[in-house]
Order: structure tokens, then C-alpha cells, then sequence
């Protein structure tokens, strides 16, 4: 009988020290944000929208360059990866995610500019993947979208995902972002810095299903940063100070979403 006490104390010991090492902090996982992922929107065959002078793709890659530089230069401890590290490089959506999800990056920020039927219409806009509240919204994710019209057998791809489908985007909402609640923090970062550092006119921040953002797991923004249709951002948007600006904003932006996620 004493032995059979014996055991089941020396049991309980042993159960005891695996549940207490079970919650060692090796165990825990970190808040600290170590990697970020630059997509610069679009490239080679793909264009993406066009102004009168630019296209999408050469401003979004130029800021994208510009905003990992200053990461680099004032938070050392934070490595970046760029989805399109050559400027020419035509990179399919579903990949910018992959090398996102491959690299277990901290955070994934994809850089566009928008375009509207409209040249009056300005402005900035940052996305996070949710159900299109609106037209317009949905009218935004169809034409970023649409990059995936480029790729051979995209609908083999994208599991049936149709662009010009407004069904295929109801559906896409049905998949739960589980890191929404960062995803809308460092979102609203980005605009806060448009709206009141770089005095621009913030359309506000939105929610609209778009593929780069479906298939990323971890807290992912979309940044338009300006209407190429309109001959005043456009000229703002393709001059080194617009550029230098816009990146100063995104990386202030990121900063502030740093220091409150590692608190």
C-alpha cells in the first residue's frame, strides 16, 4: 500500500513539473515584430492602372523601396522582405502571399495607387480584407484583382475565385480573419499619418475582399495611396517628394504599430 502512495505522489510530482514547464516562456509566443513583407503592387506584364504619364506599377515600387529604406535605416531589429525586388518582375498575387506566409512575417503591406472614371476624385485609402461595404469597394478589389487575368489558369489557382464576380466575393468573406483586430490597428496608423502629418485628404480606412490579403496569414494591409486619374496626385506621386513623403508616412505609420503591438 505504501508503495502504491509513493508512486502516485511521485506521479503527481512528475504531471506538476511537466504543467508548469508546459508554460515556460520558451513556450510563449513572442509579440515582438521581427518581419515585415513590401509588396509593391503589380509589375511586368502588369501595369496596373495608368495616368497620364505613370503607371502603377512604378510608383508602387519606387515608395515600396523608399519605406524599406527608412525601416532599415531606424529599426534595425526588424528584417524586410520584398515581394517584387526587381522593378520589371511580374510576380503572380497568390505567390506575394506564399513568400509571406513562407517567411512567417509579422505583418504584410501591399502598396497601390487607385484610379476612378472621375479625375476630381482624390485621395488615400488603406484595405483590410473583409465584405465589400459598398460598390466602390467592391469596384477597387475587382480591377487589383484582376492582375490574376495575366496568370495561366488562374481559376485552377484560386480555387474557381472569379474577379469580375461579385458572387466569388461573398464567398471570400466567409473566410474569418483572425488577425483582423491588427490588421484595422495598423491600417487606421496609415491613414492617421495622411490625414494629419502629411495634410492629404483620407478616404478612410475600408474592408473589401482582396486576393493578396485572402490568402495572408498574419495581420495585412493594403495602402492606395493616391489617384493616378487625378492629374494632381499623379504629379504629387511621381516626383521624389511625394514619394519620399508617402514612404515617411507608411514607416511612421509601422513604427507606432511596433511600439504598441511589443507593449
Amino acid at each position: 500500500m505504501k508503495g502504491f502512495l509513493t508512486f502516485f505522489i511521485i506521479l503527481g510530482l512528475i504531471s506538476s513539473a511537466l504543467v508548469l514547464t508546459s508554460y515556460s516562456t520558451l513556450n510563449v509566443k513572442s509579440n515582438q515584430i521581427r518581419k515585415i513583407i513590401i509588396d509593391a503592387g503589380h509589375g511586368g506584364k502588369d501595369p496596373g492602372c495608368i495616368g497620364e504619364t505613370t503607371y502603377e506599377k512604378d510608383i508602387a515600387y519606387d515608395i515600396a523601396q523608399e519605406f524599406g529604406s527608412l525601416v532599415k535605416t531606424y529599426i534595425n531589429d526588424v528584417q524586410i522582405v520584398y515581394t517584387r525586388p526587381e522593378k520589371h518582375k511580374f510576380v503572380e498575387l497568390r505567390e506575394r502571399a506564399r513568400i509571406a506566409n513562407r517567411e512567417h512575417a509579422d505583418l504584410f503591406i501591399s502598396l497601390h495607387c487607385n484610379a476612378s472614371e472621375s479625375p476630381e476624385i482624390h485621395g488615400t485609402e488603406t484595405y483590410v480584407m473583409g465584405l465589400n461595404s459598398s460598390d466602390e469597394n467592391l469596384r477597387v478589389a475587382m480591377r487589383e484583382n484582376a492582375s490574376i487575368l495575366k496568370e495561366g489558369d488562374y481559376q485552377e489557382k484560386y480555387n474557381g475565385f472569379n474577379p469580375n464576380s461579385p458572387i466569388s466575393y461573398i464567398l471570400m468573406s466567409n473566410f474569418q480573419n483572425v488577425y483582423q483586430a491588427n490588421s484595422l490597428r495598423m491600417a487606421k496608423n496609415v491613414e492617421s499619418q495622411f490625414k494629419h502629418r502629411l495634410l492629404r485628404h483620407s478616404r478612410g480606412v475600408k474592408q473589401s475582399g482582396f486576393v493578396v490579403l485572402w490568402k495572408t496569414s498574419m495581420p495585412s494591409v493594403l495602402v492606395e495611396t493616391g489617384f493616378l486619374t487625378n492629374r494632381s496626385e499623379e504629379n504629387y506621386l511621381q516626383g521624389e517628394r511625394g514619394k519620399l513623403q508617402v514612404a515617411s508616412a507608411l514607416y511612421r505609420a509601422f513604427r507606432d504599430y511596433k511600439q504598441n503591438i511589443e507593449k
